[in-house]
């Protein structure tokens, strides 16, 4: 593992002992994950998650008695989950129930790579995140990231990015984090010169250079405009 890496706890859930070591084989091979429990049946790890939940789970969805799906509903808070199934029928279902990826078996070398690097990803955010606070004041927001703290002004921020229960801070020179969902940030008086032009994303109108049907383009990056938000393009025109 590299030096400052976090690592991340696994469960690897699945009744076919042979899948199952498979799975495992690969997990190994990724040094920021530690297989903290390897289960032959759903009870087994809501049994282990009662004591230490883990940050990952990878599961099977055919499975006796509780299958994948319904365990995945009963350990909700656990970050992230791999749903790893010799049915693809059942993707629509696995991303409903919030997985990060769905992997058909037999597991290719290549896509679990790409997944891993995924999951990576994700952890690290999500990590990161959780050591995140802010506080505002009328001109400015502090971020505390870690034992930093850093003054952003907010003539200085171009838009914000919805990122789960988070928000992306981006300005011209960099990205920060806060721990606070994208809408209640916006509900902040420091935040009404923001306009929200997707789910995802809110803009400040100073940035904004072009607008057109689909997208705007704010400091030469272009966003898109959400359908539910298309009456802000009358807005944006006449600014």
């Amino acid at each position: 593992m590299k030096s400052g890496q976090h690592e991340y706890k696994c469960f690897i859930v699945d009744d076919s002992q042979i899948d199952r070591l498979t799975t495992a084989s690969f997990v190994r091979k990724y040094s920021f994950l530690k297989i903290a429990g390897l289960f032959e049946s759903a009870s087994q790890a809501l049994a282990a998650a009662s004591k230490a939940e883990p940050d990952v789970l990878m599961l099977d969805i055919d499975m006796p008695e509780i299958d994948g799906l319904d365990l995945r509903a009963q350990l909700e808070k656990v970050p992230a989950c791999i749903f790893i199934t010799a049915y693809p029928e059942y993707a629509v279902q696995g991303f409903e129930a919030n997985a990060l990826d769905f992997l058909v078996k037999p597991i290719r070398e290549d896509r679990f790579d790409l997944s891993m690097n995924r999951l990576q990803y994700f952890l690290d955010i999500h990590y990161k995140a959780e050591m995140l606070d802010h506080s505002l004041n009328e001109d400015s927001l502090f971020i505390k990231d870690g034992h930093e703290h850093v003054k952003i002004q907010f003539y200085d921020i171009v838009y914000l990015e919805a990122l789960k229960d988070y928000t992306g801070i981006v300005t011209k020179e960099k990205k920060y984090c806060v721990l606070s969902p994208l809408g209640n940030l916006l509900k902040e008086k420091a935040f009404q010169s923001f306009i929200r032009i997707h789910r995802s994303y809110a803009v400040q109108k100073k940035f904004i250079h072009k607008v057109t049907p689909k997208a705007v383009m704010v400091n030469n990056v272009l966003l898109p405009i959400g359908r539910s938000y298309k009456e802000v393009l009358d807005h944006l025109l006449i600014r």
